[in-house]
Order: structure tokens, then C-alpha cells, then sequence
């Protein structure tokens, strides 16, 4: 399994495969230790016992089903305060990735999980390390719903269950890593503006009235967009709020 040697520069090089682990973000932590870890050094398992999501979620994955992995970055370019930077850059490599096979209905649901129309794909988890005011070392953990077909969550779904067929991870997964390495490298190259515009034209519920949550309410309003950290803007009525991450919650009901 994952018998790939990834057609990049950097990414996926050295691709380390493990049949089980507890959670490839983990390993990942464990290895940035060492000195010489090289960026792009990339760990996959085929099954994980504790995969984590936001908000401190676990991540529900069958065994040998899909793609779970995490990735080592050296981002030292960004600073603290740009960090939402590389977040957007991995929501956009995956939605880029899963656009190919099912089209336009792929959106990105702030802050970085992947949804097909109303239901989840896709769920990122970014790990940074800050040294000296520069983000000395990220971990991008990711797990793309592949072959997976039934879901405790009902709120999630796969290419497999989209399409009614089975999918060969090894080629998936080559897919994926050239596709983010090109994206990395146009934020390495100074093209934020260019992804923070692709960024919003991918948000989910964007331009739309929704119900959304917050400690203190329940509103009705509109994402607009983002804002130069990361936060998400929603306008209510003539007032545009700002939320953080845990700030706010998307409510799935029905405007009556």
C-alpha cells in the first residue's frame, strides 16, 4: 500500500507509510524534534486509532478506506500573524483536488473543512510551531472520505459514495501532493492575494442568508468574506461582525 514515489519537488519526499498508528499528526510531532527533518516529509497510515479533527473532534475512518496523512512544513516565510495564510493554501490544494472529480459543489467550510453541497468530505487540522516571530514548522494533518461508504456522522461523504465507484489511493493520493505542492509554492512566491480571492470564492454559505451561532445569540446573516488574519466576516443586517475559530457555529436550519 502507498507504494508511491510522488511526481514533486519536495512534497511527499520521503513518503513514510504505517499499516496503523494512533494519529499521523502525532508521529509527525514526535519527528519535527530531530534537526534534520526535511520539509515535505510526509506520513500515511492506513488506519488511525485516534485521528483527530477540529474543536477537538476525533476522525472517523474506516481501515484501508481513504487518506489519512500528515504532512511536514517549514513555512519560516509567514509570520505568526499570516498563519491563516497557510490555511487557506492547504482548503484550496484540497478543494482543487476534489473539484476534478465532483465539480463546482465542492466548497470550503471556514475555517478549513472541505464539504460536498451539505455534507463533509474532507477535514484538515494545521499544527504550527512559532520560533524567533516566523513559524519555524507546521504539521498538516488531512483525512479526504475516499472509499469510504457508511458514516455514523450523517453530516459526511466520500468520492465513493458520490460516485459509485472505488478509487485507487496510490494515484489519489500522487494526485493530491503535486497539486498542493504547487499551491505551497504560490504562496512561498508571494501570491496571497491570488489565494485569498480564490479562498473566498470557495467559502461555503457564502453570499447566502444562514443562521449562525454564538455564545450570546442566535443570528441571521451572510458571510462576505474574510478578513487580513483568517477571521470570518458576516454582515447582519448593516453591521459586519468578525468571529475567530469557536467563535461561531453554522446553523443547518431553514429560513420560515
Amino acid at each position: 500500500m502507498y507504494n508511491i514515489t510522488a511526481n514533486t519537488l519536495f512534497i511527499g519526499k520521503p513518503l513514510i507509510y504505517l499499516p496503523s498508528c494512533h494519529s499521523t499528526n502525532e508521529i509527525a510531532a514526535e519527528m519535527v524534534q530531530s534537526p534534520n527533518i526535511t520539509e515535505g516529509t510526509t506520513i500515511i497510515a492506513n488506519f488511525q486509532t485516534a485521528g483527530k479533527g477540529q474543536r477537538g473532534n476525533s476522525w472517523e475512518s474506516q481501515e484501508g478506506k481513504n487518506l489519512m496523512f500528515s504532512i511536514i512544513l517549514k513555512p519560516s516565510f509567514l509570520s505568526p500573524t499570516e498563519q491563516f495564510q497557510l490555511n487557506m493554501t492547504i482548503s484550496l490544494a484540497v478543494s482543487e483536488f476534489l473539484t476534478t472529480y465532483l465539480g463546482k459543489k465542492i466548497k470550503v467550510k471556514w475555517p478549513n473543512d472541505i464539504f460536498f453541497e451539505d455534507k463533509k468530505i474532507c477535514g484538515i487540522l494545521i499544527q504550527n510551531f512559532i520560533k524567533s516571530s516566523k513559524i519555524e514548522t507546521s504539521i498538516v494533518g488531512i483525512g479526504i472520505n475516499i472509499n469510504q461508504i457508511e458514516f455514523s456522522e450523517g453530516r459526511a461523504t466520500s468520492l465513493a459514495k458520490v460516485l459509485l465507484k472505488e478509487f485507487d489511493r496510490n494515484v489519489l493520493l500522487n494526485e493530491f501532493l503535486i497539486i498542493l505542492e504547487k499551491n505551497y509554492l504560490k504562496l512561498r512566491n508571494g501570491g496571497v492575494e491570488s489565494l485569498k480571492n480564490r479562498y473566498i470564492d470557495n467559502l461555503y454559505k457564502a453570499g447566502e442568508i444562514s443562521f449562525y451561532k454564538t455564545k450570546e445569540s442566535v443570528f441571521k446573516g451572510m458571510i462576505i468574506g474574510i478578513d487580513e488574519i483568517g477571521q470570518l466576516l458576516i454582515k447582519e443586517n448593516d453591521d459586519i461582525h468578525s468571529f475567530q475559530f469557536k467563535e461561531v457555529e453554522f446553523l443547518n436550519i431553514k429560513d420560515k
